[in-house]
């Protein structure tokens, strides 16, 4: 039918313009004529009633736009109601807005060219056409267009040129997609047929003689098919058998041995590409692993165009995916380096990933590099601000690419230029952004350690000669707190070594000696050294005297802080102590209240002695930034603990009556042997009836169970945890799998079983606890939503992999949720068209997940003796307390509790790092107190 049609319209020559009148009339494109006059009134009403919502909703989406223009599906819906209503001044603006947010897939651009070529009559009109043509193949490199646009063109050969336009926008798509394996062989067999019709017009007319004019003009068109045969028939391409038989048939002569042996080697070209082709035929939806297998294919045979080709296919398919966009430019700035080339294919790609700001340094790079007027890269750098980047690092990212590039612009030979004035007025505007807009949006500037003010400050000193402005800058990072750091001091010291005095240096390192809370040792042996070598016997004498009065006082600070924490950790042991106590006090009255016989009572204290002390479970949880929960860590994963000392809790009977004696269950006592083959199970309901068979039915699909040992208090209550023991280490480790499941309406928390005795730090989390750029966290969940509820409004922004609801330990939701999709780039998407939907009469709120960091309590460290206190470790754990005073003297103190060399802020021997209990004071007669006290 194509092919019909091409020969229909090429042997028309100067009548195609006349086939545009019989386009539909004036007026709506998608009305057939008038319509008749019959119907009732209440089909009218109905149509009404139809448009009348239809209005509605297109201001309503009109208005969501108007407040979030990168809304993608808000743009798809307001064009599919407008082309519905045929609103056609307000389709062809729709269309415009969402065309220069985003480049527009192929099936949006089919559709508006096509409404766009029924209303195309004039030839003015006509180049508009051609126009949305050539905006439709720089987004992507479709087959589908360039044979659209080619088809068009074909109309147009009645004009001036006509036929010349035609053969250069089919030599342009050849060049795009001519090496299509499973496409090309179409365009190539329109361009054959197109030349083919062309040559029908050329012939003369039946009984006449040509002239020699004309048998020129009829052996060159001849010739032009004849190459696109050989052309074709050089490339790997489907069905290349079918061309070359077609070939034969069509020439008068025998093919060249030339064309034959370049055809063979397409042949076995084919061969070797089927595999990879049969790959992406077969696979699904994203196909990233077989068309990276393709490209690395191709990179191996080198062949620019074809990798090219490849590249832009993958794209087409997975433009949403940053790192596929890196590696092509990476390739195009690296290899092909042609510039119309490179820039289009940036330009696209920070079009399809605005959020990711690798993408656009890059493009800054490549701009600056094929030398780009600078207005244009002040411009693309002005859009980057406004892309929405997820980090408030981002910012600081782009800022310092574009700073550099100031940089590079200015001639430091001269003393003054406009390059240069530029270059210091963005350092100030981009310092004056990141503590403005960045800070507000992110509750962070993203450059705690001002290394753009850094930079700014060895331009001046080192290019500029301007010391003063340098030092007014450091001046500046001081006061952001960066004065505590030694490395922060050190730095600007180097500064002032290179480019200025030794006066300022040792102003500097004075005040670093005094300042430095991290590494004072580190700046006091720089200090001296410079003494040592520059300074006189005063600055030498000042220098020592200041050093050692600094660090005897980071000395004592830490001798403070280390008897604090002692001091804590010993109360923690009282508190302790207490609590053991005031249990066993409450159990005592307990048992004297009953009235028991002799057996009974016999049993209870049998029962005791075989069960042991009570294990306490975890009950406090961390919460953390969102919303009040951490994120992918809603609550502790509670693990197999066994009590400080006593044996692990043994195997509980069934439990028949609440009064059941429990005197003839044997002892089982915990063999730590066993510990991988046993796992924890916790967060069980107390009412669970018959726990052993429930959970040894329960876990019976891991592997075999040898023992489940249910907990049960001294009444014969369930305790709502249990240890189950498998046969062999694998069905442990599959029954690890089971944490979470539900289970009488409660999540069962399964995690292995550790004794903490030996493994004081061990702790399972089974969610990250890091960014994640692939998963979301959504809030603001109504309760009631569902987990298919969920997965159908996010699946439309990508392919989800999980969804996770978050609850608490009872099994109720918390109004939270975290989905995983596949990639980064769907994950991204997904944030700028959810965050702000409203589900339920809810509205929620939707970012990436980036749980916040956990706040451990810090451990002594060996290796850092040297190490100062931070202000948190001077006043312990729990910071400083209110009743923390001691009124005993310093001296005192120190001689009965004598402290050993702190590290990183803690006393190694201290009663917290120790099991043995502190040594008891000397004792001191009053002698021995006035002669300590004279001493001091």
């Amino acid at each position: 039918g194509r092919r019909a049609e091409l020969h229909k319209m090429a042997a028309a020559g100067a009548e195609a313009a006349a086939e545009e009148e019989k386009r539909l009339p004036e007026g709506d494109p998608e009305s057939g004529g008038d319509s008749d006059d019959e119907g009732d009134s209440d089909s009218s009403g109905d149509g009404e009633d139809e448009e009348k919502e239809n209005e509605a909703e297109i201001q309503r989406l009109e208005e969501q736009l108007s407040i979030n223009a990168f809304d993608y599906n808000c743009h798809l819906d307001l064009i599919k109601l407008l082309r519905q209503e045929g609103e056609l001044v307000k389709l062809r603006r729709a269309r415009q807005k969402m065309s220069e947010l985003f480049p527009l897939t192929e099936e949006i651009w089919l559709d508006w060219l096509k409404d766009e070529i029924k209303m195309a009559s004039e030839v003015s009109e006509r180049e508009k056409v051609y126009e949305l043509f050539e905006r439709a193949v720089k987004d992507y490199i479709c087959p589908e267009i360039w044979l659209e646009y080619a088809q068009y063109s074909i109309g147009g050969i009645g004009q001036e040129g006509g036929i010349e336009r035609v053969r250069s926008i089919f030599e342009r798509a050849l060049t795009a997609v001519g090496l299509h394996v499973t496409k090309g062989t179409a365009l190539w067999e329109a361009y054959r047929e197109f030349e083919n019709a062309i040559l029908e017009t050329a012939q003369p007319a039946p009984g006449s003689i040509p002239s020699p004019e004309q048998q020129q003009v009829l052996c060159s068109q001849l010739e032009k098919i004849h190459t696109l045969f050989r052309r074709q028939l050089g490339i790997p391409l489907l069905d290349m058998e079918a061309s070359y038989a077609e070939y034969e048939e069509w020439s008068e002569e025998p093919i060249p041995e030339t064309t034959i042996k370049n055809y063979k080697k397409a042949l076995q070209q084919l061969e070797k590409c089927k595999p990879y082709e049969e790959a992406l035929l077969g696979a699904e939806t994203p196909k990233l692993a077989e068309y990276q297998a393709y490209i690395d294919f191709e990179m191996k045979a080198g062949d620019p165009a074809r990798i090219q080709l490849i590249y832009e296919r993958a794209l087409a398919e997975n433009c949403l995916v940053p790192d596929l966009w890196a590696r092509y430019n990476q390739y195009l700035d690296r290899q092909l380096k042609v510039k119309e080339l490179v820039l289009s294919a940036h330009d696209r790609a920070v079009r399809n990933c605005p959020w990711t700001v690798g993408l656009w340094i890059r493009y800054l790079l490549a701009m600056e590099r094929h030398r780009v007027e600078h207005s244009i890269i002040s411009e693309m750098f002005e859009k980057a601000l406004n892309a929405g980047f997820i980090q408030a690092t981002d910012y600081v990212e782009i800022w310092q690419a574009y700073l550099d590039y100031l940089r590079r612009r200015v001639d430091f030979t001269q003393d003054s230029s406009k390059e240069l004035e530029e270059l210091r007025s963005a350092f100030a505007r981009a310092v004056e952004y990141l503590k403005q807009e960045v800070e507000e949006r992110f509750s962070e500037s993203g450059d705690p350690s001002c290394t753009i003010m850094q930079n700014w400050a060895r331009v001046e000193a080192r290019l500029c000669n301007n010391m003063q402005k340098a030092r007014e800058l450091w001046d500046n990072i001081m006061t952001k707190g960066n004065a505590k750091y030694a490395n922060m001091w050190l730095e600007y010291y180097n500064l002032e070594r290179a480019h200025g005095d030794t006066q300022h240096c040792r102003k500097a390192l004075h005040r670093a000696v005094q300042c430095t809370s991290d590494y004072p040792e580190h700046v006091c042996e720089v200090l001296l050294t410079l003494e040592r070598i520059e300074g006189t016997l005063e600055d030498w004498d000042a220098a020592v005297q200041k050093t050692e009065n600094r660090l005897a006082r980071v000395n004592e600070q830490r001798a403070k802080a280390a008897e604090k924490e002692a001091a804590l950790a010993k109360q923690e042991e009282e508190r302790a102590e207490q609590r053991k106590q005031a249990r066993a006090e409450k159990k005592a009255s307990k048992k004297a209240k009953k009235t028991r016989t002799g057996d009974k009572r016999k049993a209870d204290e049998d029962d005791e002695s075989e069960w042991g002390q009570e294990e306490e479970l975890p009950s406090k949880r961390h919460r953390g930034e969102h919303d009040g929960v951490l994120p992918e860590e809603d609550m502790e994963v509670e693990t197999g603990l066994f009590g400080r000392s006593e044996k692990p809790d043994g195997p509980a009977a069934p439990k028949e009556k609440a009064s059941t004696s429990r005197k003839d269950i044997p002892k089982v006592f915990h063999d730590s042997s066993k510990d991988k083959v046993t796992v924890f199970v916790s967060n069980l309901s107390y009412t669970m009836a018959e726990p052993e068979a429930k959970l040894r039915e329960l876990f019976g699909s891991c592997g075999e169970v040898v023992e489940v040992r249910a907990v049960f208090n001294n009444k014969g209550t369930f305790r709502g945890y249990c240890y189950v023991q498998f046969r062999e280490e694998e069905a442990a480790r599959q029954a690890l799998a089971l944490d979470r499941t539900a289970v009488e309406g409660r999540p069962m928390f399964v995690s292995p079983c550790v004794d903490k005795n030996k493994n004081p730090d061990f702790k399972v989390f089974r969610y990250s606890t890091t960014l994640e750029k692939h998963k979301l966290f959504i809030s603001g969940l109504p309760f009631s939503c569902t987990k298919e509820e969920l997965e159908e409004v996010c699946k439309a922004h990508g392919n989800v992999k999980d969804i996770r609801l978050v609850t608490n330990r009872a099994g109720k939701p918390k109004g939270l949720a975290y989905v995983e999709y596949e990639n980064e780039a769907q994950a991204s998407q997904a944030v700028l068209k959810m965050d702000g939907l409203t589900v339920k009469d809810h509205v929620i709120k939707v970012m990436i997940s980036n749980p916040p960091l956990r706040k451990l309590p810090e451990r002594p460290d060996p290796s850092k003796a040297s190490l100062p206190l931070t202000p948190r470790q001077i006043y312990g754990a729990r910071g400083k307390g209110r009743t923390q005073l001691s009124m005993m003297p310093r001296a005192l103190q120190r001689q009965s509790n004598p402290v050993a060399k702190a590290e990183n802020g803690m006393v190694q021997n201290s009663p917290a790092a120790s099991s043995e209990p502190p040594a008891e004071p000397k004792k001191m007669s009053n002698a021995d107190f006035a002669k300590m006290l004279l001493k001091k």
